[in-house]
């Protein structure tokens, strides 16, 4: 089945769907490991880990490509791939559509940021007019190929204007022809009741940043209020930091190995995660070579 069909049956089915972030191959098939049906390459992780910078809008349409088409490699599940602002405006983001349909992604979640954009718990955001995103949306929708190929309309407006403004643009975005629609950023419990309700019928996506403006809620109380996707953007690359910062002090102050073991994963974990078994397989299969060597 192809993973846009898939995508699309997942958002028919009953039940929120938890998507963790991941930002390459290696977090990518992690995730998958895990049990998770559904992924979002996170824009922040990719910017974080390519580029050793915050999300400020600063990655190119290439450079997301470029990790996005590893991590379509290397799993099988959805691929969400945030794309920011489409890499411009409408016409750009024509063309933005039809090259993550060619590299395997199930979707794409737009903005309607100002290029460049930054990532919504930030301050200092601007949003473009409602009627220049909803004819964004309607290219998005037009430029896809394949039916299934899900689209997801986020808005900032929460931010810059408030919560009314926000919600009546995700009702826009819906009719021009969105798939899912995703109010970030809303700073209250009340307020999420509030999207879940208001926009009911329509997918709805909830970001859960551990440390961000929005309340953390589980998955049962999303699906409670009403809520059908529950990123996790950042949890996975956060860990990743803290892990690796910790096994590096530990190694830099010590100056020895012996209290790494418990930081790292064993060698074993590591070349069953990266498939060394089935490439020895090939290898025997293709290249004549006997043993271990």
């Amino acid at each position: 089945m192809k993973r846009t069909t898939k995508f699309r049956e997942l958002l028919n089915q009953d039940g929120i769907i938890i998507t963790p972030g991941g930002y390459d191959a290696m977090s990518a098939k992690i995730i998958e490991e895990t049990g998770f049906d559904l992924m979002l390459a996170t824009g922040a992780g990719i910017s974080n880990s390519q580029l050793g910078i915050a999300d400020v809008g600063l990655t190119s349409m290439h450079e997301v490509m470029a990790s996005v088409d590893h991590m379509a490699q290397a799993t099988n599940i959805p691929i969400i791939a945030d794309v920011d602002t489409g890499f411009g405006n409408a016409i750009n983001l024509i063309r933005t559509v039809k090259e993550f349909e060619k590299i395997g992604a199930a979707g794409i979640q737009i903005e309607d940021q100002v290029s460049p954009k930054k990532c919504g718990h930030f301050t200092g955001k601007q949003v473009i007019s409602k009627e220049e995103m909803v004819l964004k949306v309607k290219a998005a929708v037009d430029a896809r190929e394949d039916d299934d190929f899900i689209i997801v309309a986020r808005t900032d407006a929460r931010a810059i204007y408030d919560l009314d403004e926000a919600i009546s643009r995700a009702k826009a975005y819906a009719e021009a022809g969105a798939d899912v629609t995703f109010v970030e950023a809303p700073q209250t419990k009340e307020e999420l009741q509030r999207i879940a309700t208001e926009l009911e019928g329509i997918p709805q996506m909830a970001n859960m940043v551990e440390g961000g403006l929005t309340p953390l809620l589980s998955a049962q109380e999303l699906e409670e209020m009403g809520f059908k996707i529950m990123i996790c953007a950042n949890t996975a690359l956060r860990a990743a930091v803290k892990n690796i910062r910790s096994a590096m002090q530990t190694l830099y102050s010590e100056k020895s190995h012996k209290n790494v073991h418990d930081l790292i994963c064993t060698w074993e974990e590591r070349q069953n995660l990266f498939e060394l078994d089935r490439v020895k397989g090939l290898e025997k299969t293709y290249l004549e070579l006997e043993g271990d060597e």
